[in-house]
């Protein structure tokens, strides 16, 4: 979990882990044998045939009873793959290419009625088929879809053997709220559409939320205009961290939040396993139009705390984040909408507790971001030039964490949730670490290093970025304001993308890019301290037309190219016209 401000923290955490002995399922302590931890994410058998993992999910999550008589949709995907993942079955393909090797005859129903018929080739990504939700009755509890679907293969003969699949989705149709607001998901892009903050009126809109977690006691609870500080620098979320000890407070904080328009994550890490807290915290905050998500903690219990919230509210989606790189991810996450990660690898040694004296494994040892690992051997470039650590020339396993750390913990999140069949009903976000100088970290990350960790995770797929913490000092808030103001101009085009985000990496420098008709996105971030440069041709593009939408740090372009500096960022729209 994120960790409190550490006052607090270090006492709760140095408790549970005496009590538990384990971290992540791990033995940590010097005197603690090596013991296989156990509840590793399997990984799916390779397959020697073509498998169709075909699946069904509702656009829209959920849909109100002032949605019937608009369209509604539901999103098939047909990906063929090798891989045995949740609901794969072979399919039978003729030789040839996959474009030309048939197509789907989907049918989707609700009770025996069908809703939409419809022809899908074959690997389609979230393929939209609409349909009416006229004569389906508002209801709290779900509806269930049955989707099938019959192959038609390019050369099939009418004495052939169907090939025929099935899945399900659950449609939300809710009556519309007397004594709640709503965040609806989008799942055709994973954003969440929101209406103003204020509670004033207007229409659903996609968020990028960006806002950290803040401190309630001794920060927000005595100084009510931090709040007005963070919306003026750009941010549209707090998630304000509990306890909270002065209620009076925590009212007035939420109505200034409100006043404002900044949405609010709310946090139910000490409680949500108390179904009577849980139940008089939904029913008393539900209500706010500012309410964005819950937010529970990874421990033994998410996904009855899911079950009940969703009884009692259901109209705002659910989140989490893990610490643990692997342990038991499936069932942690198969209670939240949301789940982000939060490896923390700056000014930390990744691979040799500072905190317990003994080294950190895949089965052994707890360095504060598990199961990461340090740059190359001899990638002097990637060292920052304030590291204590070496000179020149770095050892194998040194220690060093890498920024890379950040990607792969999203990415194998994004793949992880394509195994499960979730990689359309649930999100991934970023938790970028903005703290230093306690505990594992020997320090705080430069206000560009910030911003790195913030793109490496958006690269690969998150669609919030939500740090750890607030107070924290004035570069890094400079930093993240900066980064939080500009957002705006490129996120259209990552929730607006014509075709699927493309990732690149040259050099060290971290790219993806998302096109929107004529316009690319373009955002690169460099993960090496020395100056790197990309041409426009190493990423597909001609470079014509490049406007600069953001940067940080040492930016610089050219007609042919971009150059980055020591951990500077950018985001560029690129013309293809």
């Amino acid at each position: 979990m994120p960790r409190l401000t550490f006052a607090v923290l270090t006492g709760m955490q140095l408790l549970a882990r005496v009590s538990a002995q384990t971290w992540c399922n791990k033995h940590y302590m010097a005197n603690q044998s090596v013991v296989p931890p156990g509840g590793e994410f399997t990984i799916p058998a390779v397959s020697d045939v073509p498998l169709l993992a075909f699946r069904c999910a509702a656009a829209v999550k959920p849909y109100l009873e002032e949605d019937v008589g608009t369209p509604a949709g539901v999103l098939i995907d047909s990906p063929v793959v090798y891989s045995e993942i949740v609901g794969a079955q072979p399919i039978g393909l003729p030789a040839g290419p996959l474009s030309s090797a048939g197509q789907l005859d989907v049918t989707v129903s609700l009770n025996g009625k069908t809703l939409v018929n419809a022809l899908v080739p074959l690997n389609a990504s979230a393929y939209e088929l609409p349909f009416s939700l006229d004569g389906i009755t508002p209801q709290m509890t779900q509806y269930n879809l049955s989707c099938g679907a019959t192959y038609l293969a390019s050369n099939s003969t009418s004495s052939s053997s169907p090939q025929t699949y099935n899945a399900s989705a659950a449609l939300s149709v809710l009556p519309n709220p007397t004594n709640s607001s709503v965040t609806k998901m989008d799942l055709r892009t994973g954003a969440l559409l929101v209406k103003p903050a204020t509670g004033l009126g207007g229409e659903y809109e996609p968020i990028f939320p960006v806002g950290f977690y803040t401190t309630f006691d001794g920060y927000l609870s005595t100084n009510i205009s931090v709040v007005d500080t963070l919306k003026q620098q750009g941010f549209n979320i707090i998630h304000i961290v509990p306890t909270f000890d002065n209620m009076t407070a925590f009212e007035m904080v939420l109505d200034r939040m409100q006043e404002v328009g900044m949405y609010l994550m709310y946090d139910m890490r000490f409680t949500y396993m108390n179904n009577t807290s849980v139940m008089e915290q939904v029913n008393s905050i539900k209500y706010r139009p500012n309410l964005l998500l819950w937010y529970t903690d990874p421990l033994n219990a998410t996904s009855i705390a899911y079950d009940l919230i969703y009884s009692l509210d259901g109209y705002h989606p659910v989140s989490l984040v893990l610490n643990c790189q692997d342990y038991e991810w499936a069932s942690y996450t198969a209670g939240t909408d949301i789940v982000m990660q939060d490896a923390y690898m700056i000014g930390n040694n990744v691979t040799w507790s500072n905190e317990w004296n003994t080294t950190c494994t895949s089965d052994y040892g707890d360095c504060g971001c598990d199961n990461c690992f340090s740059i190359p051997a001899g990638n002097s470039a990637a060292v920052s030039p304030n590291s204590t650590y070496y000179d020149s020339v770095v050892p194998a396993n040194s220690g060093i964490g890498s920024y890379f750390d950040i990607s792969d913990r999203v990415s194998s999140f994004q793949n992880r949730l394509e195994v499960m069949g979730w990689e359309r009903t649930k999100a991934v976000w970023t938790v970028p670490q903005a703290f230093g100088t306690a505990q594992y970290w020997t320090r705080t990350p430069t206000g560009e290093e910030w911003v790195v960790q913030s793109i490496m995770g958006i690269n690969q797929g998150a669609l919030g970025v939500v740090p750890w913490v607030d107070p924290n000092p004035e570069y890094i808030k400079v930093a993240a304001s900066a980064f939080a103001l500009s957002l705006p101009k490129f996120t259209s085009y990552i929730f607006g993308a014509t075709s699927p985000r493309s990732n690149y990496l040259v050099g060290g420098i971290d790219i993806a890019t998302w096109a929107a008709g004529f316009e690319t996105l373009v955002l690169a971030t460099n993960t090496d301290y020395v100056t790197s440069n990309v041409t426009w041709t190493d990423i597909g593009l001609s470079g014509a037309g490049v406007e600069v939408v953001y940067t940080s740090g040492s930016v610089n372009t050219t007609g042919n190219s971009f150059t980055l500096g020591s951990v500077a960022s950018a985001a560029f729209v690129v013309s293809s016209t």
